[in-house]
């Protein structure tokens, strides 16, 4: 039987592509560029309609944090840079109000975690998740 995780943080990424990246095409970077297998990069993928697909269960580690994935819960959208690729936040409001549920599920079944972006980390050099987490869900509201 596998130890349980002690999860210190929910991490908010983004998969820095264009926001119509197919979710095949990800997970061939993963497995054919970076060389994990088929280990994810992230438990939850947020695709532009608002659909989440479960890419890894949470009693794993997945590839989201350097050095940290043993106490994290990583979820992405699909996106986060513009048509010059740079870093810009392409989620849509469905993308945003299915991250926004599954942090408030998260949170209820890991109570001591932070909600913190990918860039957030120490000796992160990279945007990701293109926006800022904590002011993000400071303003957050539901329109609709």
């Amino acid at each position: 039987m596998e130890p349980k995780r002690d999860i210190k943080y929910i991490v908010i990424h983004c998969t820095a592509t264009q926001p119509n990246a197919s979710v095949e095409s990800i997970k061939r970077y993963w497995k054919d560029v970076k060389k994990w297998g088929d280990t994810p990069g992230y438990h939850y993928l947020i695709q532009a309609d608002g659909s989440i697909l479960t890419l890894l269960d949470e009693s794993k580690n997945s590839y989201g944090v350097y050095a940290h994935n043993n106490e994290c819960i990583s979820i992405s959208y699909i996106g986060g840079i513009d048509a010059n690729g740079k870093p810009k936040d392409t989620r849509t409001v469905r993308q945003q109000v299915a991250m926004f549920s599954k942090i408030v599920e998260l949170i209820h079944k890991y109570p001591k975690a932070q909600v913190v972006g990918h860039r957030d980390f120490p000796n992160v050099h990279k945007a990701c998740p293109s926006f800022d987490v904590k002011t993000w869900l400071a303003h957050y509201q539901l329109t609709f």
